[in-house]
């Protein structure tokens, strides 16, 4: 059965639990932030992708607003920047989805390329002109 994408303009560290998935769209970029039972994330797209990194395991140190004044407890919102633990900045957020995990159901995740995750977003013709 498919997960249901729940649309919202913020989400909080504390409303996520071990296997929610957050996806961000940002300005350049989407992220897919999978939740990990210690609490890190495994992080694919955008950045990562790009330099060849995906998945990677990190924390979330927060959200900004372009600036050095950070908010720790959130993960994603609309119109900040999304800041990785290894201090990796989004650029400004368009979007914010999370997928809830069952209880007791472990997410299996398979590599998803750049290309697939702008076509799911904008569509395959944008994507298609995207990759060449």
């Amino acid at each position: 059965m498919l997960a249901q994408l729940e649309r919202c303009r913020s989400v909080r560290k504390s409303d996520l639990r071990h296997g929610d998935c957050v996806v961000v769209t940002t300005e350049n970029s989407v992220y897919s932030i999978c939740v990990l039972e210690d609490m890190t994330y495994a992080i694919r797209g955008g950045w990562f992708d790009r330099n060849g990194l995906s998945p990677v395991k990190t924390s979330i140190s927060g959200c900004t607003w372009g600036g050095s004044a950070i908010k720790r407890d959130i993960v994603a919102a609309c119109g900040l920047h999304l800041e990785f633990g290894n201090r990796v900045i989004t650029s400004r957020i368009r979007e914010v989805g999370v997928i809830r995990a069952k209880t007791g159901e472990v997410l299996g995740w398979q590599p998803a390329a750049a290309r697939d995750l702008t076509a799911a977003c904008y569509g395959s013709r944008v994507a298609g002109s995207i990759a060449g």
